[in-house]
């Protein structure tokens, strides 16, 4: 038996309604929706720490997702793995006809019109939208830095951007200052709002600096934590806590986890 027909097998028993586990029995797309979001970050989080040893399982559990899915629609008759399987194959050989169907491109820039124009004429072929807008393919359960970014990229392909990055400095220049005005304010919703633009125009500028938003706050996130756990441990050794050291103490201690290798 192939492992994707064991993996399929197993989980069409683990939903069997007579003899299979309570917990899967009672799941729905909508209660997978949190774990699903978990395993991708868990595979995201293996492959920036390189942990290759765990990638292989995290791959796993983000698989069984997917199987997890076709599983339920199949009992709703609505589709299942293999339709799920043949519908990417499909998709894959329409969108690369330079690699499958012998179709060259004068330039990247040619290629990237034609993925473009493939993927308006798939839209042409199914019903009618509600929303016609070129927004309107970005989902709106996105995390935050994905959705800004996805929404960024989508309106720069349609001409609305700043064609090159000093303009988009000056505009978080722009963000920060009205931040402050907001702040001196006290008006919280106002402050609310101004946090937004500034975040909204950092992606931006990411984005025009070819860096990676959700990424780069990241590996911001991981240097943070390793300073402040440098921090801790230093602190522990003198027998302090966190609560109990003077700030300044703490900016110090700061410094010294910057300068000893921790960024």
């Amino acid at each position: 038996m192939r492992s994707i027909d064991r993996l399929l097998t197993l989980m069409a028993r683990l939903r069997d309604p007579e003899t299979g586990c309570p917990w899967d029995r009672k799941q729905t797309f909508e209660s997978l929706i949190p774990y699903t979001l978990e395993e991708a970050y868990e595979v995201a989080d293996a492959i920036e720490r390189e942990a290759w040893e765990e990638l292989e399982g995290e791959l796993g559990d983000l698989l069984l997702q997917v199987v997890f899915y076709a599983r339920i629609a199949e009992e709703q008759g609505w589709f299942d793995f293999d339709r799920v399987v043949e519908g990417i194959c499909d998709k894959l050989e329409r969108r690369h006809p330079h690699v499958f169907a012998g179709v060259e491109y004068a330039s990247e820039k040619a290629r990237k019109r034609a993925w473009e124009e493939i993927k308006r004429a798939e839209r042409r072929n199914q019903p009618a939208p509600e929303d016609d807008s070129v927004l309107a393919d970005i989902p709106a359960t996105l995390p935050g830095l994905l959705q800004t970014e996805k929404i960024q990229t989508q309106a720069a392909r349609h001409g609305f951007d700043w064609p090159e990055v000093p303009p988009v400095f000056e505009k978080v220049e722009e963000e920060l200052d009205e931040l402050r005005e907001a702040y001196a304010s006290g008006d919280a919703a106002h402050i609310q709002e101004e946090v937004g633009d500034l975040l909204f125009v950092a992606v931006n500028l990411a984005r025009h600096l070819n860096v990676h938003p959700e990424t780069a706050l990241r590996e911001s996130n991981r240097k943070f934590g390793r300073r402040f756990r440098y921090m801790e441990k230093r602190l522990a050794e003198d027998g302090k806590t966190l609560a109990e050291t003077p700030l300044a103490d703490l900016d110090s201690l700061w410094d010294e986890a910057k300068g000893s290798g921790r960024t």
